[in-house]
């Protein structure tokens, strides 16, 4: 027997209606036609090649019912094309939103990692028990972790930035990696050329050597196959190049060449978090005992080094998660979510069968009348209704791989690079069974009807009573309820998102992003080191400002939004707290007119000054943390202290207190900020934020020209609008909010179309009632009152199950949703409130039509 595929699997379902004497045989023949079907021709025509035109190849006598199947429900479709075209569409909807956020689950969270023994590799990291603030590795505790534990084949430790890659004609910042000789090993990669980094790579001032990127060498290189031992420039160095990796490796992330970690032991200490941790455990070993192992290591390099590592302990989880952990349980929310607008798509499909199924219920009563078992009955509704599922699948495949890069198209950070979107044999593998689950069960359920009719009732009555009401018809007002349940629970979903988005797109961030432009400079050149950077920060912005348009510029070692620096703070006649409990407050090192180009006003004091170098030393607090310590008094003046008071760094004097400002995230308030004059520091690299009027027409394209006419050796990177990395900060609720809402809005489509069609179905079933009500002297009006007290009862039934779903599931979206509650009472009174007005719209045109019915003309022609 060949290898079970789905569509086979499908096929060999569908088997089952077919009379047992030929079952097996039938079985075996199309399992083997099929699998050379598919091995010729791999895909989705295939499948419905297979089904539709594969069977000739195998003996008459064994096939030919079921061919008559398919030929019947194809004459079928043609003769009723509008009520065919109609399911076909709301399977299509159905199966390609679920196909399409599938897609994107299967490429976050379900493809294996491009690493040969991707499950067994972990992400470690060191986590502080009292701050807010995750930690990474400190070198000198991995050293002990890698030597000590009995978990881990390997440990490795890796970091991101970017550098500056200096040729003859232009300097360029280029992400890029550097980490311990032991992250290859950890990851099983195998270079495309030369080698990669040794022990005495590793070791503190050792060789200069790089490993390029496959892109990287094919970009600046021309794919040069003798570039192994060729000297580059990086930065200041010259580097030697030993290796190249093989095409699509990318790690971390988007890094396109590698570096070795060098570590200066001196600077390197326990309590310097600058990097990550990833490895590989052992065969056979959970990531918990690793945790266990590597925290009991973590208990005794505590109780040696104690003021260093302030309760620290670790944490060890499948690498996956560092990627996609976050965005798992709306992601899955989301799927269930999706999965809702499937049931409801198939549905819509089941009441749609069921009345065509009632409308042919004299032709089915003749033919079990001659003979046609009940068995071969259902099979021709079955049959019909795959056909059906199988052209909305093809349909709602077209349709996902349009929305997809829709909805990539709302992600504006670069993911990495292993995630991947594309369809694939899981995709296929999905959608057969979304088609066969859907075509089985939209056409079981009316065949099981049809199949049970009273034949001589049905033929006396003509097929009118015996359909019309009953089990059936409680079926379709059953379905129609859990509609519009189903659609409860997705409007709501979508509401509380709109609103999260809503607010944090009105938020006060503490700055105006409008008309300011930021940009980052490196300057590799040893012209600009020690002092001279601090002169080239001041011509920069000289420069800069006289442009025309600009209002005004300035430096900063970080970014709003962007970048973030955290030490902690000691203020001058508080408590002396240990660097394990001191708070963590964000420091930014500004040039004078940062507040001024940001439109953070300065509360109290002045600004910084160019003559603020490094004595005396001099900052600025903001509001929220100069209230925290003097809540009755001025802050300028005061005293504080940066860094672990075991430092005993010097002190500094507040000269001003700002507003706060939203520097590290807009969700989270109350990260506060302190602000340091550049002149106490020396940088080869400062992020530039540029005001500029309304009018000014490209500032990107003036400020590139002036930094050129500056010095071409200095590398520019990051150029964007800062309204745009306010955009940005909160793509994911973006993203999250328009995909809930199209679903809500699709869902309240297909809800509001299966409402029409129940109710117009209705309606045109009880013409003989409706003429008789009329006769007797009912009013349009009461006759409209009646239909919409029908619409208006299935609906509240829908909305009663609704909210008590909604507010069990929606709690699953806590994490996304800011400022509003997963049960605010004034999103499920909107929602209802909508459904309710959609309802009536629904039932207003059957209702209408009813009225226009004339007497006489009903009861005559039944």
């Amino acid at each position: 027997m060949p290898h079970e595929t789905p569509a086979l699997v499908l096929f060999r379902g569908l088997l089952c209606l077919y009379p047992a004497e030929f079952r097996d045989h039938f079985s075996r023949e199309i399992c083997l036609v099929a699998a050379r079907r598919l091995r010729e021709r791999p895909g989705l025509a295939a499948i419905a090649s297979i089904y539709l035109g594969v069977l000739s190849d195998a003996p008459k006598e064994h096939y030919h019912m079921i061919r008559q199947d398919v030929v019947y429900a194809l004459r079928t479709m043609r003769r009723q094309k509008l009520s065919a075209a109609a399911a076909i569409l709301v399977l299509a909807l159905g199966i390609g939103s679920t196909t399409t956020v599938f897609t994107l689950v299967d490429g976050l969270l379900l493809r294996p990692l491009p690493y040969p023994a991707q499950d067994r590799l972990v992400y470690v990291e060191e986590v502080a028990d009292r701050q807010s603030l995750s930690r990474v590795v400190a070198y000198p505790n991995y050293l002990d972790f890698r030597g000590d534990n009995r978990s881990l084949e390997d440990l490795a430790l890796f970091g991101r930035g970017l550098f500056t890659l200096v040729s003859d004609t232009d300097a360029e910042r280029i992400p890029a990696g550097f980490e311990t000789a032991s992250l290859f090993r950890v990851l099983g990669v195998r270079p495309l050329l030369g080698r990669t980094f040794t022990v005495e790579d590793e070791r503190f001032k050792g060789p200069h050597v790089v490993v390029l990127g496959e892109d990287l060498w094919r970009r600046r290189y021309g794919a040069d196959p003798e570039i192994l031992g060729k000297t580059i420039t990086i930065g200041s160095d010259q580097t030697r190049v030993i290796g190249v990796m093989p095409q699509g490796f990318h790690f971390p992330e988007i890094a396109e060449f590698w570096v070795p970690l060098q570590i200066n032991p001196k600077y390197n200490t326990r309590m310097d978090h600058g990097l990550e941790g990833i490895g590989l455990l052992k065969p056979g070993i959970s990531p918990l005992q690793a945790q266990e192992d590597l925290r009991a290591i973590m208990a005794r390099i505590s109780q040696q080094h104690p003021t260093e590592t302030y309760g620290q302990t670790v944490n060890v989880s499948p690498y996956r998660v560092r990627d996609t952990g976050q965005m798992r349980p709306v992601l899955l929310t989301l799927l269930g979510a999706v999965g809702f607008v499937l049931l409801i798509a198939c549905a819509n499909t089941i009441n749609l069968l069921l009345i065509k199924a009632s409308a042919r219920a004299r032709e089915v009563a003749i033919r079990g009348a001659l003979g046609a078992s009940r068995a071969r009955l259902m099979r021709q509704f079955v049959v019909e209704s795959v056909i059906l599922g199988a052209a909305g699948a093809l349909a709602g495949v077209a349709l996902a791989w349009a929305a997809i890069p829709a909805l990539l198209s709302l992600v504006p950070e670069q993911l990495p690079r292993w995630i991947r979107f594309t369809p694939d044999l899981r995709m296929l593998a999905f959608v057969v069974a979304v088609t066969a689950g859907t075509g089985i069960l939209a056409g079981m359920v009316p065949a099981f009807s049809a199949s049970r009719l009273k034949l001589v009732e049905t033929l006396k009555e003509g097929g009118r009573a015996s359909t019309s009401g009953g089990a059936a018809a409680s079926l379709r007002r059953a379905l129609l309820v859990a509609e519009v349940a189903m659609s409860m629970l997705l409007l709501v979903g979508a509401g509380l998102m709109v609103q999260t988005f809503w607010k944090l797109n009105r938020l006060n961030a503490g700055f105006r992003p409008e008309n300011v432009i930021t940009f980052q400079t490196t300057a590799v050149s040893s012209r600009y080191d020690g002092k001279a950077s601090l002169q080239l920060a001041r011509r920069i912005r000289q420069e800069i400002a006289s442009l025309p348009g600009v209002i005004s510029t300035a430096g900063s070692t970080a970014v709003p939004l962007l970048d973030s620096w955290g030490r902690s703070f000691t203020a001058e006649g508080s408590p002396v707290l240990s660097l394990k409990d001191a708070p963590m407050i964000n420091h930014v090192v500004v040039t004078p007119g940062y507040f001024r180009t940001l439109g953070i006003p300065i509360l109290e004091g002045r600004d910084f000054e160019e003559s603020d170098a490094k004595q005396p030393l001099v900052t600025i607090l903001d509001a929220g943390l100069a209230k925290r310590y003097w809540p009755n008094a001025s802050a300028v003046g005061k005293r504080v202290r940066y860094g672990p008071p075991e430092w005993n760094e010097p002190w500094h004097t507040v000269i001003g207190v700002v507003g706060e400002a939203r520097n590290q995230s807009l969700r989270e308030a109350g990260h506060h900020s302190v602000y340091l004059p550049n002149g106490e520091f020396e940088f080869s690299s400062l992020a530039y934020l540029v005001r500029t009027g309304a009018g000014f027409a490209d500032p990107a394209k003036a400020i590139r020209a002036r930094m050129a006419q500056i010095d071409r050796g200095i590398a520019i990177s990051r150029m964007v609008n800062l309204k745009d990395v306010v955009a940005n900060s909160i793509w994911q609720e973006r993203f999250f909010t328009t995909v809930f809402a199209f679903f809500g809005g699709l869902a309240l489509l297909l809800a509001v179309v299966g409402l029409y069609g129940v109710m117009a179905y209705a309606v045109s079933r009880r013409t003989h009632e409706m003429g008789i009500r009329m006769a007797l002297g009912a009013s349009a009006r009461e006759i409209r009152k009646m239909i919409w007290l029908e619409s208006g009862r299935l609906v509240a039934g829908g909305l009663a199950l609704g909210v008590a779903a909604a507010a069990l599931l929606t709690k699953l979206l806590r994490s996304e949703l800011y400022d509003v509650s997963p049960t605010d009472s004034a999103t499920y009174a909107a929602v209802a409130g909508i459904l309710l007005v959609a309802a009536m719209l629904a039932s207003d045109l059957p209702a209408r039509k009813a009225t226009r019915v004339d007497p006489m003309t009903a009861l005559r022609e039944e």
